[in-house]
């Protein structure tokens, strides 16, 4: 029986939160209509048990892949692999969806073509339970005629789409041989931005789906994760970089409105990169080396994001007119107008 939909859960040593994931698919009405493929990346604890089990009661629905560790865009790529549902989604094994609003979901995917389906999701503060809504305004009010499919440029300029959010029709994951960097964090964003050349359409409902979780400290989007895969986070921005200037290059397949998105996307991808560096003490003289040679990288790579990163930070634009001459007073004075530490 085809699928309607696949869910893959990259999952690394989640025993911790992987049961709370799986039993959040566990709707007896769509059990039929979705696989859920746990794809353990060489996980050192009973992350690969707790799949089995759920393969052991739902062999219709679940099922394990067990693999040597490859970091997040590993588990992705094999899912992709993988994958034989109508569309695509990926919820980490330390996040969960809201079961009742995934029904429905499924659901609606039944009758759905677009190529990008977008949903809203809650924040969940890990520490407190307090849920943060993420909605999509302009979406629902381009709703509100009762119009649910929109074509990609008319919506792009106003609106960015995060991975949580997305379901993405499988097609175009496996026909265009989407892959993302493996051995490497920070990969969620060239899930979103490398399918927008083949994408057209783009579908909103206004369901909460995704349940994702905040607030611990070891995350690799906390600061102190950003600090300890910082390299990481570089290379991802020059590798998105590249892929930008290659987009932009190719005037037959092009799009203006596309090839504005994915530059505003790295352009804000490149101002965390900013607030990454700037977290350091403005002594650190290694940090300064590397953020100098990080902006001159940046330029050579493409003049088009290097200008559209500009608008991301007052900071890099003070730097960049100093030629970083001016180093340690304009940090200072950015770190104390962002709240951050001399």
């Amino acid at each position: 029986m085809e699928k309607i939909l696949t869910v893959v859960i990259p999952s690394y040593n989640v025993e911790k939160y992987l049961r709370q994931t799986l039993e959040s698919f566990v709707a007896e009405q769509i059990l039929e209509d979705i696989e859920v493929l746990i794809v353990d990346d060489g996980s050192q604890d009973t992350t690969a048990e707790i799949g089995k089990e759920f393969e052991k009661r739902y062999p219709q629905t679940f099922r394990v892949i067990s693999k040597e560790n490859g970091g997040h865009g590993s588990t992705i790529n094999r899912g992709i692999e993988e994958c034989k549902g109508k569309y695509f989604k990926v919820v980490d094994g330390d996040d969960w969806v809201k079961t009742e609003d995934f029904t429905v979901l499924v659901d609606r995917l039944k009758e759905c073509n677009a190529d990008y389906v977008v949903t809203n999701y809650y924040e969940v503060n890990d520490l407190t339970g307090a849920l943060t809504e993420k909605t999509f305004p302009k979406l629902a009010e381009l709703s509100k005629n009762g119009e649910k499919t929109f074509s990609f440029e008319d919506v792009a300029g106003s609106v960015q789409m995060p991975m949580h959010a997305l379901v993405i029709k499988s097609s175009i994951l496996k026909e265009n041989q989407i892959q993302l960097d493996e051995h490497c964090f920070y990969v969620d964003v060239e899930y979103i931005l490398f399918p927008v050349p083949y994408v057209k359409t783009v579908a909103y409902f206004p369901l909460f789906i995704y349940m994702y979780r905040l607030a611990q400290a070891t995350q690799s989007v906390s600061m102190q994760g950003y600090r300890r895969h910082i390299q990481n986070h570089i290379d991802v921005i020059f590798h998105l970089t590249e892929f930008a200037e290659q987009y932009k290059k190719n005037e037959k397949d092009g799009s203006r409105a596309k090839a504005a998105y994915i530059g505003k996307r790295i352009a804000q991808m490149v101002g965390d990169q900013i607030t990454i560096f700037m977290s350091y003490p403005v002594s650190d003289k290694d940090n300064k080396k590397r953020f100098r040679e990080f902006d001159w990288k940046l330029k050579e790579k493409s003049e088009w994001i290097y200008e559209l990163s500009s608008r991301e930070s007052g900071t890099l634009r003070l730097l960049r007119k100093t030629a970083f001459k001016g180093y340690r007073l304009i940090v200072t004075i950015g770190k104390k107008r962002n709240g951050m530490e001399a």
